[in-house]
């Protein structure tokens, strides 16, 4: 199996499935000399990890990262980081139904008949459960981007949207409810909305909107790696992942060139941002903020049609613990995978301090 590593200096590669003994990361070209603050990576991990609320998996995982290599007296190396985070709560029978199906909207069907085989156990490889690892790198990368702010909030829950710009907002209420969203009012209407669909044994979707701030002129090449270009891959690789847009996205294709163009200041700056930050592939010194639409959980605890081995259609329903909504565990899972794009480029353009 390919298509295992991402980045291109700062480079992550994973491995390992949701029910074996262990999920965990190699991190390339991580510069030496960077003093870590184990604690910090420890708290991204805990913002992901199963179990932290109602509205969220009840699958119970302390998720402990455990650094194999790369560092010395708590400094970086400049040498391979190796961790691990070992699976502690597996509870595999509850898959045994699905061994020979293949679950509506989920890899099965497609892993099989790429691989020739696949790990039934809570989909495996292409569990969500990979993503702690990427949090992992992204939390290493944050510390070596100590003066770029990277803020991910939940948007939107169906069809409640959170209507204030980014730039009302107050980031540090984000973590003051379960569905990470920082208007109290609007996190209320969203967690009253995921727990009646998690009654009916449904699932739903939502947006998560990003922001970074502080991100110097100049990253990016204008042709095949644009910025925008890389934090579309780096989000769109993301389990449950369908969209993604930056800027004025597709509301801006509904303007005109008169209403859409960001005038300048003197200084270089523009009296608006409908580029999002990002003009030619290359960032321009203003706010970078995307918007990544995730799909429902394809696991429903409700009966319905699926295919098995045989090339039958039968009953199925869903078993297990799972997320009636991903959104609020995607939060950190967006952070990371911004931070690993903007490192990347920083190392690419010589910058590190």
């Amino acid at each position: 199996m390919a298509g295992n590593t991402f980045g291109k200096i700062f480079k992550l590669t994973t491995f390992g499935e949701s029910h074996g003994e262990a999920i965990g990361g190699v991190i390339d070209g991580c510069p030496s000399g960077l003093k870590l603050d184990f604690d910090a990576i420890q708290n991204e991990l805990n913002r992901r990890k199963p179990g932290q609320s109602e509205i969220v998996t009840q699958r119970k995982e302390p998720d402990t990262v455990e650094f194999l290599s790369g560092i010395f007296e708590g400094i970086t190396t400049g040498t391979s980081i190796g961790f691990i985070i070992k699976n502690t709560n597996q509870k595999s029978k509850d898959y045994s139904h699905i061994k020979d199906v293949y679950r509506p909207s989920h890899a099965d069907y497609t892993y099989e008949k790429k691989y020739g085989v696949r790990d039934y156990r809570g989909g495996g490889r292409s569990s969500a459960r990979e993503t702690a690892c990427r949090v992992v790198a992204g939390a290493v990368a944050k510390q070596l981007l100590k003066e770029v702010k990277i803020n991910a909030y939940t948007s939107s829950v169906g069809d409640i949207f959170l209507e204030k710009p980014y730039q009302d907002l107050d980031f540090s209420k984000t973590e003051s409810n379960a569905v990470r969203c920082p208007d109290s009012e609007t996190a209320e209407r969203m967690i009253s909305k995921i727990k009646k669909i998690k009654k009916q044994g449904d699932t739903i979707g939502g947006t998560v909107t990003c922001v970074l701030q502080d991100v110097p002129i100049g990253l990016g090449e204008p042709v095949f790696d644009k910025l925008h270009a890389e934090l579309g891959k780096a989000m769109l690789s993301i389990n449950a992942v369908k969209g993604f847009e930056y800027g004025s996205g597709f509301c801006g294709a509904k303007m005109t060139g008169s209403e859409h163009n960001d005038l300048f200041n003197e200084d270089g700056s523009t009296k608006t941002n409908l580029s999002g930050g990002i003009q030619g592939g290359i960032s321009n010194g203003m706010d970078i903020y995307f918007r990544v639409a995730f799909k429902p959980v394809a696991t429903i605890i409700q009966k319905q049609d699926a295919l098995d081995s045989s090339g039958n259609i039968v009953e199925m329903q869903g078993k297990g613990r799972h997320d009636p909504c991903v959104v609020p565990r995607a939060i950190p899972i967006v952070e990371a995978m911004a931070a690993l794009v903007i490192v990347d480029y920083y190392l690419h353009n010589g910058i590190y301090n």
